[in-house]
């Protein structure tokens, strides 16, 4: 646990605290009328330290409504815990059987807008700053941070449900967000321009007590991840090589390193939720996050541990090539009984122990594991844990990919073997290297890459979708009620019920 992580979730916490009598409205949908009695240019640093309070929340990166979005749609992920933990969640998210008054999309949904509905208030006041020539460093840094939130939260919401509303003004009364859908390409404009500006505003570097703040290189890359979605090669090759040309990332860091709590804010990190506890009980998500709760082993004593949520299928598993390093470093192997004894193929845990848990999935997410010294010191859940949003590997990968379909197969070929050597180490038995010209050949290894280099994380369904293979896929793993509607989820209904008919349901729903 380094000091810098502790100085920068201390400056949050504090100032989430100071402001919380005036952003409580924020926690929820618009309703009646909102006032705020203070300062409000004195308040914008306070209000934007809020906003990474808000984002390492339970419904928006840590939480089972981000968790069902993100995760549960692939064929690598499936609901895990026990059946009846959450049966509804599985049918709508594993089993693709949508309906439009599911809780987790009213949370998730609310929490998205939660957010927006801060960086406009904060964007408004530092618009007031420069009208009267008064605009400071830091004014010009926060509204960097705050068009970045923005932006992240539209890409949220766009990839999610597609046409939503926009609304990028300070909103005084709840009649002022209830507003009709903008068209997917409207959004990406937004967030294209919003993109634009956190680049211009934002610092490549931060002293260590900032650690985790927002820089230039996460909202480049940011910005490359919404090409991405879109399939401009152009503009998201030129991004992504943007941020490896700057020479600030590096993938040094070991692959199972990467997700302990010594590769927290490593090299290959370009954007993590700063994450910490107390060993005070009960453990706050105002200074930490219920990510490992969520997805830690479902078990008994020594391994109760949290939820058991998200675990991988046994196709995630056969993804691996033979001896890929990655694998162990993704998969929590475990067994269902004291009986079963504990083997090479049931154990990865560093201490030569193996779970026992009557969780239903095949293995746990061990990207969300906790050091067994610290769950002494705190607690089993993990507060402590950073969330990593954004990482170099992914920014590799993307620049691969756009590379390929750009038709510079040298390029390609040579990003794609900057992941595969740091995953390969010193073993040079195995992870051969990709050598092939061929687009179509290159397209299904970089493809595949993705697939294991960033297994478990939250982007696997939106690839599937993006290159057009979701069907394909997701009935091959045997989610055969997959349909094209489903890349699109519903508008929650309580959101279309508020609206009183201004909102319009997505089609087929």
């Amino acid at each position: 646990m380094k000091l810098n992580k502790y100085l920068f979730s201390t400056f949050i916490a504090a100032s989430a605290l100071l402001i919380s009598s005036c952003s409580d409205f924020l926690d929820r949908s618009p309703q009646g009328q909102f006032t705020e009695d203070d300062n409000p240019n004195a308040l914008v640093n306070g209000k934007i330290y809020n906003v990474y309070t808000m984002m390492r929340s339970f419904d928006i990166t840590a939480g089972t409504p981000a968790i069902a979005i993100h995760y549960l749609r692939s064929e690598d992920s499936e609901k895990g815990s026990i059946p009846s933990d959450g049966s509804d969640v599985a049918e709508m998210y594993d089993d693709f059987l949508y309906t439009p008054t599911n809780g987790l999309l009213g949370s998730y949904w609310g929490k998205n807008y939660a957010i927006i509905y801060q960086c406009n208030d904060i964007l408004d006041a530092i618009a007031e700053k420069e009208t009267a020539g008064q605009t400071e460093t830091e004014d010009i840094i926060n509204k960097g941070e705050a068009s970045f939130f923005r932006a992240y939260c539209y890409f949220n919401l766009v990839r999610a449900f597609g046409e939503v509303p926009l609304v990028t003004y300070k909103i005084n009364d709840a009649s002022e967000a209830n507003i009709p859908k903008t068209t997917a390409d409207k959004i990406y404009e937004q967030i294209d321009t919003d993109l634009k500006t956190a680049e211009e505003s934002l610092p490549e570097t931060w002293s260590t007590e900032y650690t985790g703040r927002l820089t230039w290189g996460a909202a480049r890359s940011l910005h490359a991840r919404t090409y991405m979605m879109r399939s401009d090669w152009d503009n998201m090759y030129k991004a992504s090589t943007d941020v490896i040309n700057k020479g600030l990332y590096n993938l040094k860091t070991p692959y199972n390193e990467i997700f302990t709590d010594d590769g927290e804010n490593s090299g290959g990190s370009i954007f993590e939720l700063q994450c910490t506890a107390t060993a005070a009980l009960p453990q706050s998500d105002v200074i930490g996050s219920q990510f490992c709760e969520v997805q830690g082993v479902r078990g008994a004593g020594q391994w109760d541990l949290g939820w058991g949520w998200h675990m991988a299928t046994q196709l995630m598993a056969d993804a691996y090539e033979t001896g890929d390093p990655r694998k162990n470093a993704t998969l929590l192997y475990f067994r269902k009984t004291d009986d079963e004894p504990i083997t090479p193929e049931n154990t990865n845990e560093p201490y030569g122990e193996s779970p026992i848990s009557p969780a239903m999935g095949a293995y746990f997410n061990k990207k969300a594991y906790t050091d067994p010294a610290l769950r002494k010191e705190y607690t089993n859940k993990g507060f402590w844990v950073n969330i990593r949003l954004i990482r170099y590997s992914d920014v590799v990968l993307m620049a691969a990919e756009a590379a390929n379909e750009k038709n510079i197969p040298g390029e390609a070929v040579d990003y794609l073997e900057m992941v595969r050597a740091r995953a390969r180490g010193t073993n040079t038995n195995i992870l051969p290297k990709i050598t092939t010209n061929d687009q179509g050949e290159l397209r299904e290894a970089i493809r595949h890459e993705r697939r294991v280099e960033l297994g478990l994380e939250p982007d696997r369904f939106y690839d599937l979708v993006r290159w057009g293979i979701a069907s394909e896929v997701l009935h091959a793993a045997g989610k055969v009620n997959y349909q094209d509607k489903n890349a699109l989820l519903p508008l929650p209904q309580s959101e279309i019920d508020k609206s009183k008919g201004v909102l319009v349901q997505n089609p087929d729903y």
